[in-house]
């Protein structure tokens, strides 16, 4: 029986059921909460609570039985919030360690850079520590390692961070996901960091792969062994990909027998002090009901047979989570 760590403690992974691979509760940035609560999630605590757990209910309602959350280090985690709010929900929320950048490193880590006599990255401790031990004293670990590539590519920042994560995930067994910007094809520049540090790529989810179509790239990535996550369904903003785009990769990669190697999710976050309220992206269908209610059918329309579907929101999650151990 193989064992996944939740924000409500260790479940088996025979009982994830259908899962949302790349999501987010609260994205809140933690010094301004603390310094100036008014301009953050502070300021109006209560409300925020009660809108997060009423929209995750009507989530659990609709079928899913598993969120995992993405939010890690420089992005604005707060695993207290999300245990708080798990305790109202009936759903597995599985919480990530990782670092959210996509050029430089924090200072605290810039200044701190692995040597001849130190050679372990203190970056690697981090990720090591939220997976082992547990997030600011919840007792909360990580179960997943997330990290970014963006416009920028491969910076020196971004290459230490990734190396960073391959040597965390090597040590713990837990599996990797990513950012990426699928226009940049730099999923395979983060699968080419990943194997010269000896990482499995079976045991990598290269995330946003749904933000293109272009199927020879994510083809190429899927053959090296990796999994990408169609994960932004409901982000129909102008000059990105619509629904029925969206829709389509899936059931062509379907049709061409990838559906082992593909997980789903949106991408959304319930509460972000990023933007002022009423500012930032909006999209109508950018919801986490979105992908039960309407993607789902839509791929069955497209011809996608129902054990694919269960595959990309049931079996791969499950696989994932499954392959465990240190190497």
């Amino acid at each position: 029986m193989a064992i996944v760590e939740t924000v409500r403690g260790p479940v088996d992974v025979a009982e994830l059921g259908l899962a949302l691979m790349h999501e987010h509760v609260v994205s809140v940035n933690p010094e301004i909460n603390r310094d100036q609560p008014s301009m953050s999630i502070a300021g109006d605590r209560d409300a925020i609570f009660a809108d997060v757990v009423g929209r995750l209910r009507k989530l659990a309602e609709a079928g899913v039985s598993t969120f995992v959350d993405l939010t890690v280090v420089g992005h604005g985690r707060d695993v207290a919030f999300v245990q708080e709010v798990n305790k109202q929900v009936d759903l597995h929320i599985i919480a990530a360690t990782g670092m959210y950048t996509y050029n430089d490193v924090p200072h605290m880590f810039e200044y701190r850079p692995p040597t001849e006599d130190k050679p372990r990255d203190v970056i690697t401790e981090l990720f090591v520590r939220d997976i082992r031990d547990g997030i600011a004293g919840t007792g909360v670990k990580a179960a997943i390692i997330k990290v970014a590539t963006h416009f920028q590519g491969i910076t020196p920042g971004i290459d230490r961070v990734l190396r960073a994560a391959a040597a965390a995930h090597r040590e713990t067994g837990v599996p990797i996901t990513t950012h990426t910007v699928a226009a940049k094809r730099n999923g395979l520049d983060q699968q080419r960091v990943f194997a010269e540090e000896g990482v499995d790529l079976s045991r990598v989810i290269i995330g946003h792969s749904g933000d293109t179509t272009d199927l020879d790239y994510l083809r190429a990535i899927m053959d090296q062994g990796s999994l990408i996550g169609a994960d932004r369904f409901g982000f129909y903003l102008p000059g990105r990909l619509n629904f029925d785009e969206r829709v389509g990769v899936v059931a062509d990669l379907c049709a061409l027998g990838y559906s082992d190697r593909i997980v789903l999710g949106h991408d959304k976050t319930l509460y972000s002090d990023w933007f002022a309220p009423g500012e930032g992206p909006q999209a109508d269908q950018w919801v986490h009901t979105h992908i039960p209610l309407e993607v789902l059918p839509a791929l069955r329309q497209r011809g996608v047979a129902d054990d694919q579907i269960t595959q990309m929101t049931v079996g791969n999650p499950r696989r994932v989570f499954e392959t465990q151990g240190a190497y």
